[in-house]
């Protein structure tokens, strides 16, 4: 029996860098918060789930604790009346800034295009 099947798998059967990058920033939450928190130094907890439109405080929690255990995210508990706690991104997620800045810009274009085409069949159903 030959073993060449085994041989041929695809990018997915294998651990990849692309599919190990995607587990460590997938989710549904996971973007938007390291999104936000790049628009500032650091965020509390509230400030950040206000800026999360849907997003209740389990799933907030939860993202939070993935993003810090992958090292994605500082928490900071500052020791002063009141106390709270500030959340950060770390320089190792500071490098993913620029590869969303590039997802970013392709869907602003992606929206501006449904948009066009969307506004061109209304005047095409409305002649």
């Amino acid at each position: 029996m030959s073993k060449e099947p085994e041989k041929i798998k695809s990018i997915h059967s294998k651990k990849c860098a692309v599919a190990h990058a995607l587990e460590i920033i997938g989710g549904k939450w996971r973007l938007p918060i390291i999104w936000e928190l790049s628009a500032k130094d650091s965020m509390r907890y509230n400030e950040l789930k206000r800026h999360l439109d849907g997003i209740t405080n389990i799933m907030l929690t939860r993202a939070l604790n993935g993003l810090e255990k992958n090292g994605l995210v500082l928490r900071t508990e500052i020791c002063q009346i009141p106390p709270h706690v500030e959340y950060s991104l770390t320089e190792s997620c500071k490098q993913l800034l620029p590869a969303l800045e590039i997802i970013n810009e392709w869907g602003k274009s992606r929206m501006l295009d449904a948009a066009c085409r969307d506004s061109a069949e209304n005047k095409n159903t409305n002649s």
